[in-house]
């Protein structure tokens, strides 16, 4: 058997019924030793969601807020007291939109009828902490300044890294439009993941709740489908949660550039031979008719023929300029700044295909389109 630390509890939730939740968040945790084994009774907890932009639960790009209200019920019955926060992506103006993605997605409403407290990372101050190259990063400072952090990021797919995680979800410890300035300077997948892996080590969530009652598959991580999953995942070990959730996907978390640091630095266990899942499943259980993102469908494909067909299907962000509302989010979100503010048109010779123009366009403006002419000729815009 695997020890506890290396557990993952799969709860079947179908709904954001609050007491459901409640139920069932109790039960995971309790295959893992119950909740007060994580959280320090009478403590101050922050809850970080996963807050993408201004987007309405509905659209399935942000933690539900029902799962912060039940999260915050089970909480304050230990007496502790409970923060809720995150830094969104995405800018207007060259200002950060994480107030008014709390209160778009519901998740402002929902803390303070619940009387937690809400902390807008953008507003709360950071905390100096050392990278192992010797460099500086700057961190959120509630998620250092809670006595535990339980991270609870959303079940879906990423343009660029396939599956957007709990390991991922801690990207938003970086306040404001610092992001930006991460995304311009790990430029590939797997520089990104050195990123990610090195907020790991320095926030160790006490706890990972997975949201993946109502998923996005497609070309998540807001432009997807909502995708029915009925899943809550739940682990004190985030690689470990992302092994599972990788796996419901088809995938292997190893397989993933994005997650390559993390396995190498060991932040947690990303064998499934070494993980036990448990709950109401007893193996990852796989989401039918779950559609990975187009671009790394063609990872499935032998590496011979791979080869000969990259270029042929390689995407690339577009405008569509009836869609754009001209809010200048991609713009101002570019980190290498190759989007034309007065024509929304690409510099593909800058563009380092961070895709978070795609990513952060509320209005589904930005496409991805086939990048070989060829191509083009044969497919409509995706």
């Amino acid at each position: 058997m695997a020890q506890d630390n290396t557990r993952v509890a799969v709860m079947q939730c179908d709904r954001y019924d609050i007491d459901l939740l409640m139920d069932k968040i109790s039960e995971g945790a309790a295959f893992l030793g119950g909740l007060d084994r994580f959280i320090p009774r009478g403590g101050t907890v922050l809850l970080k969601v996963n807050l993408i932009g201004p987007l309405p639960p509905e659209s399935a790009a942000v933690t539900h807020p029902a799962l912060v209200r039940a999260m915050t019920r089970l909480l304050k019955a230990l007496g502790c007291t409970v923060w809720v926060g995150d830094s969104s992506g995405g800018a207007i103006g060259g200002r950060a939109q994480t107030g008014r993605s709390l209160d778009v997605s519901g998740i402002t409403q929902a803390a303070e009828e619940e009387g937690a407290v809400v902390r807008n990372f953008d507003r709360e101050g950071v905390v100096e902490v050392s990278t192992a190259s010797g460099g500086k990063m700057f961190l959120a400072r509630p998620a250092l300044c809670a006595d535990a952090v339980i991270n609870m990021p959303k079940l879906k797919t990423h343009m660029a890294a396939l599956y957007t995680g709990a390991v991922k979800n801690l990207f938003g410890c970086i306040p404001g439009l610092a992001k930006a300035d991460y995304h311009r300077q790990a430029q590939s997948t797997r520089e990104f993941g050195e990123v990610l892996c090195e907020i790991n080590k320095h926030i160790r969530p006490a706890l990972n709740v997975m949201d993946g009652v109502v998923a996005m598959d497609g070309q998540g991580p807001t432009s997807g489908r909502p995708y029915s999953a009925g899943k809550l995942l739940i682990s004190a070990d985030p690689l470990a949660l992302d092994a599972v959730g990788a796996a419901m996907l088809g995938r292997d978390i190893r397989s993933l550039p994005a997650y390559a640091a993390s396995v190498r630095d060991g932040i947690g266990e990303a064998d499934l031979s070494r993980i036990e899942v448990c709950g109401d499943y007893s193996a990852p259980p796989r989401l039918a008719g779950f559609k990975l993102p187009p671009t790394m469908v063609m990872e499935r494909v032998p590496a011979g023929i791979l080869g000969r067909m990259i270029d042929l299907m390689r995407t690339r962000p577009e405008v569509d300029a009836k869609a754009c509302r001209k809010c200048n989010a991609c713009v101002d979100s570019c980190p290498v700044g190759a989007i034309d503010r007065a024509t929304k048109r690409i510099d593909y010779a800058a563009c380092i295909s961070c895709m978070c123009c795609h990513e952060l366009c509320m209005y589904r403006a930005v496409k991805l389109v086939r990048a070989h002419p060829l191509m083009r000729l044969f497919s409509r815009p995706s």
